[in-house]
């Protein structure tokens, strides 16, 4: 098999499988590392396939920052099947923080509070979808407002959260790794993240399947502070990972 050759057999696995490792490639193809990873580097080059830690992926692992209006219309389904499940978790007169983010915004659509509810967020578009409901008092954090997220960020933001102790964060991440952790597009929003992780006594994850396998910009934390983890589906060495580090998991199913 020559190079040519070599490369399409790689795509196709690529595009086939989503990711594959270099351990992997070198047994499918009966070449060494050293050749397989020269392929990887001239196909990354080309623009054709995303390199990874061991392996390679038909998506980018690096998650970029996108405005709401535009992430709002992706794995809408998924979305929608994640904040029901969300749902559940609110409780009869409780405080919660909804953090960014448009899967979060579906969270707020699907809540239905029970006797008074309070929710601080720093999402002005989990704000107006709370307006609706008489019984929810929303307070609103003050700071720098974020375009892309419809968001605030900074100090002033911080230091409100030091006020208050929720029973649970909602947080939407734009990145899971599994050595990585959790992150987001922005340096400021994974501080206030990091905050509101500290002032919240049971921390849920909500992100899509996309989300896994990708890093972003802002480290929000490692995985010893999250406490429960809803998506749509959950590749097996996070399930594993999860497991052992005692993270429940829920996965659901598209709306």
């Amino acid at each position: 098999m020559n190079n040519v050759e070599r490369h399409q057999h790689i795509i196709r696995l690529v595009n086939k499988k989503g990711h594959v490792s270099v351990v992997e490639l070198c047994d499918i193809l009966g070449v060494s590392s050293v050749t397989i990873r020269k392929d990887l580097q001239f196909l990354e080059d080309s623009g054709l396939v995303y390199r990874t830690h061991g392996g390679v992926t038909k998506q980018n692992p690096y998650q970029t920052d996108r405005p709401v209006i535009e992430k709002e219309k992706i794995h809408e389904k998924e979305k929608q099947a994640i904040a029901r499940a969300a749902s559940k978790f609110v409780t009869a007169n409780d405080s919660i923080i909804i953090g960014s983010g448009t899967t979060t915004q579906f969270l707020a659509r699907e809540i239905v509070p029970q006797g008074h509810l309070t929710v601080v967020t720093s999402a002005l578009n989990v704000t107006f979808e709370l307006l609706k409901h008489a019984n929810v008092e929303v307070i609103q954090l003050g700071g720098s407002v974020r375009h892309t997220s419809s968001s605030v960020t900074g100090l002033y933001a911080m230091q409100i959260l030091d006020q208050f102790y929720c029973s649970k964060l909602f947080l939407g991440v734009d990145g899971i790794d599994l050595e990585y952790g959790i992150s987001t597009t922005s340096a400021q929003e994974a501080l206030l993240n990091q905050k509101m992780i500290s002032v919240a006594h049971q921390v849920i994850v909500l992100a899509d399947s996309s989300k896994f396998g990708r890093k972003s910009f802002g480290k929000i934390t490692d995985y010893s502070q999250i406490d429960v983890i809803i998506s749509d589906d959950i590749p097996k060495p996070y399930l594993d990972r999860f497991d052992s580090l005692g993270i429940q998991t829920i996965i659901c199913g598209k709306g």
